[in-house]
This record gives C-alpha cells, structure tokens and sequence, in this order.
C-alpha cells in the first residue's frame, strides 16, 4: 500500500486532499511545513509527496532541493495560479509534477496515480541497474546512450525513455494505453496510435529488418514486449 505525505501550511488543504485520496488504497501523512515533511520522510518509507510552495520555516522549493539530496520520490508540488516562475523553478529543482489550486479532485486522482506507476515501474521503488543489455542493444542510463551492435543510435526523449521502459521488463507486455500513460506522464485518453508512431520509428532505428523484428515484438491485441537475451 502507497504511502503518501500531504504537505501545507493550509490545513483545509490538506483535509480536502485526504477526502480525495482517502477512498484509495493509500496511508495518507500529513505535514504543515517543509520541515516537518523531511522529519516524516527520514522517520517513515514515503512514495510520493503533494506539497504546497508557499510554507513558513521551510516552503517547498528548499524542501524538494533537499530531498533531491537523499531520495527520487515523486513530488508534486501544490501551486497557485500566480506562482508560474515558482513552477518552472520546482521542476528544475528536481520536482516530478505541479497541481494548480483550486483543485479538481480527478485531476488529483489521476496525477497520483500516474507518478506512482512511473515511480514503481520505471525504477523508482528499487535500484534499477544502469546499463541495460538485450542481444545487441546496449543501454546506458546513466551516459543516456544506446547502441547497436557497437554502433551508435540517436533517439528523441520518447523513444528513448519507451525502450527504457521495455528494456527493464524484458518479456513483459504492456499495452499502448499502459506505455503511454507510463512514458508521457499523463492519461491515455485515445493517444495510444502516438505510441505505435515511436514504436515504428524504433524498429526503423534498432532493427536490421524493421518488418521482422528481432527485439521489438508486437502482441497482437494486447501491445508491444522486447523480447532477447542479455
């Protein structure tokens, strides 16, 4: 079960979000600054974190830059309208995603949901090892390069971050509803036929023979799988 810590200075904010979490199966910490958020975090195993920006003793943006020192857990920082530069400046920090108040409950819903299955399935839950191998296909996390065979392969920030995806799973099939979800960091909502786009673009770019693929394997009616040995 999840465990998830609400930090805001503001504790009707911090009912109202428990009233929209609390009928999932989550264990819901509650903090009112930025300080009291790390003390929870040291003290407890926490998987994501709803914090507001603007807190007394310590706000938002100084409490993600420290726990951008000891941890990668999702933070979704809390945001007004008028805090644009403040929004841009977590992101930069280290910061997964941002809600603007006044809050729409499924906007919540779907945000946490969304971070926590990137968190869990993209490696954020445990150490993942770095360099990933399958047959001829070496990729490097940390360098965030791949390659072929020896030779070098250049890829946008999607097809990247989808081999990734199905490179750490190797055998397992995810839908196209289930990568886009995972890779954009957002509902489906009827953009899967994005994901068959990129998925041909890296045949094109990792196969000898993109229409008979060693690799990247289609399951017919279900979706795509990497298939190989390391």
């Amino acid at each position: 079960m999840p465990n998830i810590l609400i930090c805001d200075d503001e504790r009707d904010i911090v009912s109202a979000l428990k009233i929209y979490l609390g009928n999932s199966d989550y264990t819901l910490f509650e903090a009112y600054t930025g300080r009291e958020a790390l003390e929870i975090v040291k003290k407890n195993t926490i998987h994501l974190i709803l914090m507001d920006i603007m807190m007394p003793e310590m706000d938002g943006i100084s409490a993600t830059v420290k726990l951008r020192e000891e941890t990668n857990i999702p933070i979704i920082l809390l945001t007004a309208k008028s805090e644009d530069t403040d929004k841009v400046l977590g992101l930069n920090v280290g910061a997964d995603d941002y809600i603007t108040k006044p809050f729409n409950p499924i906007e919540v819903q779907a945000r946490v949901r969304s971070q926590l299955r990137r968190y869990t399935t993209l490696g954020g839950m445990e150490r993942e090892p770095k360099k990933l191998v399958i047959g001829g296909i070496v990729l490097d996390d940390e360098a965030k390069t791949v390659s072929v065979d020896g030779e070098d392969v250049y890829l946008t920030p999607i097809e990247y971050n989808i081999l990734l995806l199905l490179m750490r799973h190797p055998g397992r099939v995810y839908s196209s509803a289930q990568i886009y979800e995972l890779v954009w960091n957002e509902p489906a909502y009827g953009s899967e036929s994005s994901v068959a786009v990129h998925i041909r673009h890296l045949r094109e770019k990792l196969e000898i023979n993109p229409s008979e693929p060693r690799y990247l394997k289609v399951v017919w009616g279900l979706g795509y799988k990497m298939e190989g040995k390391p």
